[in-house]
């Protein structure tokens, strides 16, 4: 499978995964989730995605500092329901980076390593659009995505509507998915911007 190289120049996750260790599905539990893994879990690259990747490495790299994360072990709340414009899509990227399920998700073994009920749409109580919360000490960071701190190239909406309508050329094709790629790649792979695209609204 191709696809662009700045997939694998932007920073990965490392967690602990307490299922995955108990069922022996990796070793020490620990999991490496690239943003190649959230282009295949959405079927896309777009900002939508890779704003939801930022917001939970900035959420996480916050509450755990140098311990690493425990998957399942977060809760996740949006404040717009799911079928909300791009909503259901950040509730997805990070929801998958972080083990935590809507009433769907895995009921665990026993009493131990349930997915299930750790991701909640509509919540207008919380401040941001997301908030992420440890489950073992409570803490937990609000943050609002601003994926218009990195515009894109003014000529490539007009592009997008020849793609959709079926007039571009195959030249104008190719144009639109660089430029398109190319606001994602300066996204995704300059750490030293993020605080300005997932912008940390309350700590507690």
């Amino acid at each position: 499978m191709r696809y662009p190289e700045f997939f694998d120049k932007a920073p990965s996750f490392s967690l602990y995964d307490p299922l995955a260790e108990f069922l022996g599905a990796t070793e020490n539990g620990e999991i490496e989730i690239k943003y190649i893994d959230c282009v295949k879990l959405a079927g896309h690259s777009c900002p939508t995605v890779a704003g939801a990747y930022i917001l939970t490495y900035q959420a996480l790299k916050a509450l755990y500092q140098d311990e690493l994360p425990r998957r399942s072990e977060i809760t996740i709340s949006l404040r717009e329901p799911k079928d909300s414009g791009v909503t259901g899509v950040i509730g997805t990227v990070c929801s998958f980076i972080c083990g935590a399920s809507d009433e769907g998700g895995f009921a665990g073994i026993g009493n131990k390593f349930s997915r299930r009920d750790k991701l909640h749409y509509g919540v207008s109580s919380i401040e941001g659009d997301i908030e992420f919360k440890r489950e073992d000490n409570g803490k937990s960071i609000s943050l609002k995505l601003d994926t218009s701190a990195v515009p894109g190239n003014p000529n490539m909406m007009p592009l997008m509507q020849k793609a959709l309508g079926g007039m571009a050329t195959e030249d104008e094709k190719r144009e639109f998915q660089t430029m398109w790629q190319k606001r994602v790649e300066y996204m995704i792979t300059n750490p030293q911007h993020w605080d300005n695209i997932a912008k940390i609204i309350k700590e507690s």
